[in-house]
């Protein structure tokens, strides 16, 4: 039987920046994922599955050596968002109020998880178990046996960031809270009239927000970005059935006329849940990203939270080898959960606190959340915090 320190159950971008950052401080990782991502070629059609990127997960992308690969492929910058429900009420946040070049990028996930799994390759420490699951585990006060479909392996911990629907958190009897929202988001790739931008907005509906992300690169119409749109669960089961020139007729008759012309590609849709595991530790196993926590992607904080779910673990590990503790014991990973609960839980509510009062129908409550926007707009101080805490700085 195989031993290693660690064994990571799930190789997307969390899993993946998890081994790395684990092998990074020295640990033998064995890395389990199902399936392998698809390669990159730069004449494939945009991913319709995004993710704005922080300036703190950059940070963590360029520790892990993953950036480069990103920086030569399809990425793309942004310096402002812009927000708003009546026009009014628009309000600007941008870059230079922190004194950063940059808020973020949007990246496509899979280029993301590409960019660590090269980076995987490379590191002789990390053991890859792929196409493989995992058929159960068992642990005790020394170690976790984890059964692969052909293999028994052990290690001192179990790291869990197999996604929302974690079979490992199953496994370890942890429990969830949460619900299902009663929407649906969308996601249309589009060729735009415009150019590429460097700016990212949303506009506030009572139905749910419209966004805009611009993407890298040009095309036959001028540039490429991607839309959300959220709404009621049958109103995005409606607009999927369409036709991509019916749905653009949906667009044009809904979205800001600041879109401009575009033309639809592709589109695809899910269903909003909030789930929290109540608790991310069980003795040697530990949940990081999707696994413990799923969010509102209204901000698109999503897999920003679960970077910095990689980092404090890695923090809290690095910590106890450097003070000469024995790092894996139960109340030393403990300290995992104390650095990221909170945190997690703030974001998850202040997006709950978002998505309930722009809902809500009340003309008294409409008028507040305007005021409230024209009143962030003409407070710098209050601009320049929620932004550096948005951008993880």
């Amino acid at each position: 039987m195989k031993k290693f320190d660690c064994v990571v159950v799930g190789g997307g971008m969390i899993g993946a920046a998890s081994a790395l950052s684990l092998a990074n401080i020295g640990l033998k990782v064995a890395l389990v994922e199902a399936c392998k991502p698809a390669e990159y070629d730069e004449s494939q059609a945009f991913d319709l599955r995004v993710s704005a990127i922080s300036i703190a997960s950059q940070h963590l992308l360029e520790q892990l050596g993953a950036w480069d690969f990103l920086v030569n492929k399809r990425i793309c910058p942004y310096a402002r968002l812009g927000v708003w429900e009546t026009e009014v009420s628009y309000t600007e946040f941008d870059a230079s109020t922190i004194k950063q070049p940059l808020l973020g990028h949007i990246v496509e996930n899979r280029l993301i998880q590409l960019a660590l799994w090269q980076q995987i390759n490379r590191t002789p420490n990390i053991t890859m178990y792929c196409p493989d699951t995992v058929i159960d585990f068992s642990q005790n006060d020394k170690q976790v046996t984890v059964n692969l479909t052909d293999e028994v392996i052990s290690a001192n911990i179990l790291v869990a960031a197999d996604g929302a629907h974690s079979k490992i958190r199953d496994l370890a009897q942890i429990g969830t809270t949460g619900w299902d929202y009663d929407q649906s988001a969308m996601l249309i790739n589009v060729e735009t009239e415009s150019l590429q931008q460097d700016i990212t907005w949303q506009q506030f509906f009572e139905s749910g927000p419209l966004a805009f992300l611009p993407l890298a690169g040009t095309s036959d119409l001028g540039g490429c970005a991607s839309l959300v749109w959220y709404h009621k669960k049958d109103e995005i089961k409606r607009l999927s059935a369409l036709s991509n020139s019916q749905l653009l007729s949906e667009i044009e008759k809904t979205f800001p006329q600041r879109l401009g012309k575009i033309k639809v590609l592709n589109k695809a849709a899910f269903p909003l849940t909030r789930k929290h595991a109540n608790s991310y530790q069980k003795n040697r196993v530990l949940l990081l990203g999707d696994a413990a926590h799923t969010i509102n992607p209204m901000a698109g904080q999503g897999v920003n939270i679960g970077f910095k779910d990689v980092k404090a673990l890695q923090e809290v590990i690095s910590t106890a080898i450097g003070n000469g503790d024995c790092w894996h014991t139960p109340t030393v990973l403990a300290q995992y959960e104390k650095m990221r609960r909170r945190d997690n839980l703030m974001m998850m509510s202040t997006m709950d606190a978002l998505y309930h009062s722009f809902s809500h129908p009340s003309i008294f409550v409409k008028a507040i959340r305007n005021v409230g926007l024209m009143v962030a707009n003409h407070a710098p101080l209050l601009k320049k915090k929620a932004l550096a805490y948005a951008c993880g700085l």
